[in-house]
């Protein structure tokens, strides 16, 4: 061999040994965040469903899909989750009672919804359906075409039911400052990554996508200690109040609620009580 072919050799190795620590420090720095977040809220979040503002009258359906956030784990109590504080600001803007049933698994990945979906009773119909999911998929490394097709699926399936589908594209991971670098910049891309094929195949399936990365993202960023819960990785019940604010805006101009517009509740407004 000759020295030419030695030294590309060596070089190769060399890059090859790189690599191989970069993975092992990076499932150490994964093992220590994890350690670090723990469980203290175990896996079953406080449970929220029932009928908001029974007063209203003329019931609307309120469906939340997903992960952890969707199923509000990390909230204090049944009434700080997302579906809780989402079902009551639905209520006070189209002055309907709300129906809230949530079907979202903490710990689920994308390609989990159809099972969630498969819990619905036959003559289930939603008249709104949110999907908030994408985290664990970053986390598990799934593919995004793997994660774009089963949402794809899994918002025709909804649409087919007669809901009116919103998505909560992926969290910006940047935020989670229990996760150490460079793990969590590799997040952060992964995530910003998913978030917009989300944003692409929500919008392709005649949806309505939230960003929420970009619209609540910031309030994360800024007031860790107030929109974080305990854990530094789930959203507190402040947490979950900005979520729903940005999400009820689109939800009830697309329900045809006087004086509401796609962007209402996504600007940095003054907290409204919820």
């Amino acid at each position: 061999m000759s020295r030419t072919h030695l030294r590309v050799a060596a070089a190769a190795g060399l890059v090859a040994a790189a690599a191989l620590s970069a993975r092992a420090s990076l499932r150490a720095q994964a093992a220590a965040a994890r350690r670090t977040i723990g469980k203290p809220f175990g896996e079953h979040p406080h449970a929220s469903d029932g009928v908001f503002k029974k007063k209203y009258g003329d019931r609307l359906h309120l469906l939340l899909v997903g992960d952890s956030i969707a199923a509000g784990l990390g909230a204090t109590d049944k009434n700080e989750t997302l579906g809780a504080h989402l079902a009551r600001r639905i209520a006070q803007r189209t002055r309907r009672s709300v129906a809230l049933r949530t079907v979202a698994v903490v710990g689920s990945e994308t390609t989990m919804l159809a099972g969630q979906l498969a819990t619905l009773e036959t003559a289930y119909r939603p008249d709104v359906a949110v999907i908030v999911v994408g985290g664990n998929d970053v986390i598990h490394r799934v593919p995004v075409s793997t994660s774009i097709e089963h949402l794809g699926r899994t918002i025709e399936a909804l649409q087919e039911l007669g809901a009116v589908v919103v998505v909560g594209t992926c969290p910006d991971l940047s935020a989670l400052t229990a996760v150490p670098r460079p793990l969590r910049t590799l997040g952060a891309i992964a995530s910003r990554q998913l978030a917009a094929a989300q944003f692409a195949e929500t919008e392709r399936r005649g949806a309505i996508p939230v960003p929420l990365a970009r619209v609540v993202g910031p309030f994360f960023a800024a007031q860790p200690d107030k929109m974080f819960a305990e854990d530094r990785f789930h959203p507190s019940g402040a947490g979950y109040r900005r979520t729903a604010k940005a999400l009820v805006g689109p939800i009830a101009a697309a329900l045809g609620a006087e004086g509401s517009d796609s962007s209402a509740g996504i600007g940095p407004m003054a907290e409204q009580s919820g």
